[in-house]
């Protein structure tokens, strides 16, 4: 592991991931049900889960980081929050028996954590579902351990760089669509990282676009210029 201030790198093994995990969920499980149990967040004060898990704002919150960095201070604390994060998706590998290196980084005022060299559907799942939800358990298990909110990402084996570019193709298809015909058009649910890309790719066509609807049926429409 890196130490806090030294940069990130690459973890490809930690005698301490287990018991690191253990601390923050009970270490004999399938990755299925740890995912199934802990999804269910009764345990967590309700004021705890609105910390970690606010109905985000896509136009300005989630899933892309500002373009400027963080000062020393909050880049120690951005380190340790990939630290954290890394030692409970190293856990959670090695219960569920999968083979993974580790990626740490800081990109803008986040922590990035990425599950790389191996060919891991089953944390990725239909459309990122899977990866979604442990994106959400790993940010409130950095929250149990700093009591601050995490706006860490997780990805693995290059997912939301894929999605990234395949959604900003899907916005400037969609906005040229609306540009043409002057209708609005609604899309598919999606979740705010997906949103969030849609948005500006919208924007940058010069058109508008809204975000209606309730988790986890929340999707974009995208309205001619006026």
């Amino acid at each position: 592991m890196g130490v806090p201030g030294e940069g990130f790198g690459t973890v490809t093994g930690s005698e301490d991931a287990a018991a690191s995990v253990a601390d923050l969920e009970p270490a004999e499980r399938d990755l299925d049900e740890i995912i199934a149990e802990d999804s269910d967040v009764d345990d967590v004060e309700d004021s705890d889960v609105d910390d970690v898990d606010d109905d985000v704002d896509d136009e300005a919150d989630d899933e892309d980081a500002d373009d400027e960095g963080p000062d020393e201070t909050d880049l120690s604390s951005l380190e340790e929050e990939g630290e954290i994060a890394a030692d409970y998706i190293e856990g959670l590998l090695d219960i569920a028996d999968l083979d993974g290196d580790i990626d740490m980084d800081v990109e803008g005022d986040r922590a990035v954590v990425s599950v790389v060299g191996a060919t891991l559907n089953e944390l990725v799942g239909d459309d990122g579902e899977v990866l979604e939800a442990l994106q959400e358990l790993t940010r409130l298990a950095v929250h149990r351990r700093t009591g601050a909110r995490a706006r860490l990402m997780l990805d693995v084996g290059g997912f939301r760089a894929r999605r990234r570019s395949e959604l900003a193709d899907l916005g400037r298809s969609v906005a040229e669509e609306v540009a043409r015909t002057g209708e609005p058009k609604k899309l598919r649910a999606m979740s705010p990282f997906e949103r969030k890309i849609i948005h500006d790719a919208v924007a940058s066509a010069g058109l508008r676009s809204e975000s209606e609807g309730e988790e986890p049926n929340r999707r974009v429409v995208v309205f001619p210029a006026s």
